[in-house]
């Protein structure tokens, strides 16, 4: 049974306009906090450009990860050590040999569109070098299959799959190298599909995957150091600089491939290229000024890590204040770059955190990450197990309009929003359809709820538009008008 999980999105050539119309409609959320939703709906009721579709992960899907010359990712050392609790993605859904199948499901089911990843490994075996025509010859059966099929590709890059040689090499992402390496994937993946792929996603979650990752050691590579390590202790790492570094790279990384595609293939293909950062309902825990304080500061430290590089230039200034010399800096050459390089913002959203403030750690000599964030996140439900989300669909609407305040109104495709459920559940998933149920018809509940802002001239627009026209006017029916509305029509104030 393959896995989905659905997004939601909104995809038109008026993409921005479309997307204001939505966030703006969020409002209407936040000021009660109920799950709010519509309680009988169908497709119908929602606008014809409103998409609906679903995605998957290279790793998690297709499996056959030894087959046709594919080689190790940092996914495939992560899980064969152990660290995903036996769990590998060997075999995965089968999707590299059973594509055909779950693009028949797509369509009997009725998407518009659907996310797929790209494994790097598979389609460039060393990281860099020769293409393996095999693993070309997949992806390019498995894009065609969906055009066939009317399902529109929107294709990921890089989701936590970084090919195993590059990390033994040289580190992977936490070395200036692997910028001209993702440029030079980038580049074969833009001239081999671009032709039929208009939506590109260039990095999944860098946030999640460089904090997992290079800080707590909780996710491929398992880079960290003590006392930071969570889950596992590891011989290699630096918990105090290697996150902001991976980060820092991660954002080159891609900036350096939208200057590529805009430069060599925009024209020609017209595309758009975004990067997705995984988000959540950040709430204080209370009232307090503190805890105020320090929701927005763990905003910074999740979201504006990303997104404040690629809308303003630079890192927010409360990491950088309380990062100091650990987080890099960017020349004038590269802010430029990174400035106004996304097309749009893909959004991953399931869960809420609780904040309160920690400023007590930065008195601490020895921080991270998590310690500089000065904030302590609470997570409803642990943020790596089985149990379900709690149904809330206003705290997505809020936060997709504090994402518009803070960065632009930018367009955003919501990727990733579902609920998750036990191992090996029954077929009989209730509990998803109640959340599938809440988020989309809060949503509608918004579109329903949208003024229609129809237009009425005012008196002075009137008089105005008469005398561009050429008519004689005069004020004096003006003035009556004031003193008495109900005395004097209109027409005395053209002659």
């Amino acid at each position: 049974m393959m896995k989905l999980e659905p997004y939601l999105s909104l995809m038109s050539i008026n993409i921005a306009l479309k997307l204001t119309l939505l966030l703006l409609l969020c409002l209407n959320f936040v000021a009660v906090r109920l799950v709010l939703s519509a309680d009988e709906y169908n497709r119908l009721d929602f606008p014809t450009d409103f998409i609906f579709g679903s995605g998957t992960s290279a790793y998690q899907w297709e499996g056959a990860v030894s087959e046709d010359g594919r080689t190790p990712s940092i996914w495939d050392t992560y899980a064969h050590a152990g660290f995903a609790h036996g769990d590998t993605g060997d075999i995965a859904c089968d999707g590299y040999h059973k594509y055909k199948e779950d693009v028949k499901l797509m369509m009997e089911t009725g998407l518009d569109a659907y996310t797929l990843s790209i494994s790097w490994s598979r389609l460039i075996p060393n990281g860099r070098g020769p293409i393996n025509p095999k693993g070309l010859q997949f992806y390019n059966n498995l894009i065609n299959e969906l055009i066939s099929n009317r399902i529109q590709p929107h294709v990921t890059l890089h989701n936590f799959d970084l090919p195993q040689a590059l990390e033994d090499e040289y580190g992977g992402w936490v070395s200036p190298k692997i910028i001209r390496d993702f440029t030079n994937y980038a580049d074969v993946c833009f001239r081999e599909f671009g032709d039929r792929v208009l939506y590109w996603n260039t990095v999944n979650e860098p946030n999640v995957f460089t904090i997992g990752g290079y800080d707590q050691g909780t996710t491929p590579p398992t880079r960290c150091s003590p006392p930071f390590c969570q889950k596992y202790n590891s011989s290699r790492g630096d918990s105090t600089t290697e996150p902001y570094l991976a980060v820092h790279h991660i954002l080159l990384s891609h900036s350096s491939a939208v200057r590529l595609y805009r430069r060599k293939y925009k024209d020609k293909q017209h595309g758009f290229i975004g990067i997705a950062v995984y988000s959540s309902g950040l709430i204080p825990a209370n009232d307090a000024d503190e805890d105020q304080a320090a929701t927005q500061r763990a905003r910074d430290f999740f979201i504006g890590w990303i997104l404040g590089p690629l809308v303003h230039g630079d890192y927010p200034i409360s990491m950088k204040t309380n990062a100091g010399a650990r987080i890099p800096t960017f020349s004038d050459r590269e802010s430029a770059q990174l400035k106004g390089s996304c097309d749009f913002i893909g959004m991953i959203f399931y869960n809420n955190l609780n904040v309160t403030d920690n400023s007590v750690a930065l008195k601490r000599n020895l921080r991270d990450y998590g310690t500089d964030m000065a904030a302590q996140l609470i997570f409803t439900q642990a943020l790596f197990s089985n149990e379900e989300y709690p149904v809330t669909p206003w705290t997505l609407c809020e936060e997709l309009n504090i994402m518009k305040t803070l960065y632009g109104n930018p367009p955003i495709f919501i990727y990733e929003n579902g609920q998750r459920t036990q191992r090996n559940s029954s077929l009989q998933d209730v509990t998803r359809v109640e959340y599938l149920h809440g988020y989309i018809g809060a949503v509608l509940d918004s579109i329903r709820d949208d003024p229609k802002l129809k237009r009425y001239p005012k008196l002075s627009a009137e008089w105005y538009g008469n005398f561009l026209k050429g008519g004689k006017t005069s004020v004096v029916g003006a003035i009556e008008l004031e003193k008495d509305p109900s005395s004097v029509s209109v027409g005395h104030l053209f002659q």
